[in-house]
């Protein structure tokens, strides 16, 4: 019997070579994709807990004391309330002593 020697050609190399080229390149996108998703929710995430614990901090400051901080800085020196900086700016703008103040916070 005799067997057939078969040269493979360029384009019969490169065609080997692209379906897994391609599946690796798919692979890396959804990974990235994926990494992206889960930082911006992350972000979003942060913002709403550092909103969250200082509302709980007013309110329970009303609860105690009877009256609303006066200043975000009373916040963090008497409830332990920490604010990153240089990732959020807290809006805290009070109207009355006994009036919930109005707090936003900011992403930079």
């Amino acid at each position: 019997m005799r067997r057939k020697i078969y040269k493979k050609g360029l384009w019969d190399i490169l065609r080997s070579m692209i379906v897994p080229i391609l599946f690796t390149l798919a692979v890396i996108g959804m990974i990235v994709y994926g990494l992206q998703q889960t930082d911006a929710s992350s972000k979003t995430e942060a913002k709403r807990i550092l909103e969250d614990s200082i509302r709980r901090a007013v309110v329970t400051c009303y609860a105690i004391e009877g009256r609303y901080p006066e200043s975000l800085e009373y916040i963090r020196l008497n409830y332990n309330i920490h604010v990153d900086h240089s990732r959020f700016v807290v809006h805290y703008q009070v109207i009355a002593s006994n009036i919930m103040p109005d707090i936003m916070v900011i992403e930079l």
